[in-house]
């Protein structure tokens, strides 16, 4: 196999991370740097950082409630990093970003193969999240976020609103921008004052408290294959 794929296989990291060590000259075969598009087989002893990777690892999927002040990286020596704060024995990832000023759910795994077909735009998948912002806005406010507002030059997607209160909102995106909730109401004279998110497609936070992870139930993982259209996990 290649060996960007050998890393998502083993849970390591994403295929456009494991191209970008590749790139690096960080990743050897059999004790030579390795390049892009190299293939290994079963006998091939890859290695990261002269670090010899061993294989087999167990998938995992879990859930977790983060909250504000952890940041969504894998770089161990930031403060409460979301890998020390999770401190799971697994080498797991997350899938997308929330910002280290927000909190809600993330999804974490050490499926590299999983990443890009959650995060990816065309798939429409939805997130959901509660929002404050610093003072009350009108029904021309939710209509102009719903219909989609432009950021750095490009309209967002149309997404859905409804109105929590006279400075709380609901809203659920099929797109994932950096910090775009956030620009989306800035561009309307806004400031976010409180980002929560509470669903990843069918995944909610519910039961989570802050701080709090759990794996995926049975249900969820099965729901999570289908809507991505992969084969049941008794099939694979």
């Amino acid at each position: 196999m290649r060996i960007n794929k050998f890393f998502t296989e083993q849970g390591l990291c994403s295929r456009r991370e494991a191209d970008r060590l590749i790139a690096e000259g960080r990743v050897t075969i059999n004790g030579v740097v390795a390049k892009l598009g190299d293939q290994v087989s079963p006998q091939d002893l890859v290695a990261r950082d002269g670090t010899v990777l061993q294989r087999g690892n167990q998938v995992v999927y879990i859930k977790y409630h983060k909250p504000v002040g952890v940041t969504t990286t894998t770089e161990l020596h930031v403060p409460r990093n979301i890998i020390t704060e999770i401190g799971h024995a697994a080498r797991i990832f997350p899938i997308g970003r929330l910002d280290k000023d927000s909190s809600g759910l993330i999804l974490l795994t050490n499926d590299g193969d999983i990443v890009n077909e959650i995060l990816r735009v065309e798939h429409g998948h939805e997130r959901e999240y509660r929002v404050d912002v610093d003072r009350e806005f009108d029904e021309s406010f939710l209509s102009q976020m719903a219909a989609g507002v432009v950021v750095l030059g490009e309209r967002t997607r149309p997404c859905h609103m409804a109105r929590l209160g006279p400075r709380r909102f609901r809203i659920i995106l099929t797109e994932g921008r950096n910090r775009q909730i956030r620009r989306m109401c800035q561009a309307l004279g806004y400031r976010v004052v409180s980002l929560h998110r509470v669903r990843i497609m069918h995944i909610t936070i519910e039961g989570l408290h802050a701080g709090q992870w759990r794996d995926l139930s049975q249900e969820e993982r099965r729901r999570l294959f289908e809507a991505l259209g992969r084969p049941p996990e008794s099939s694979r």
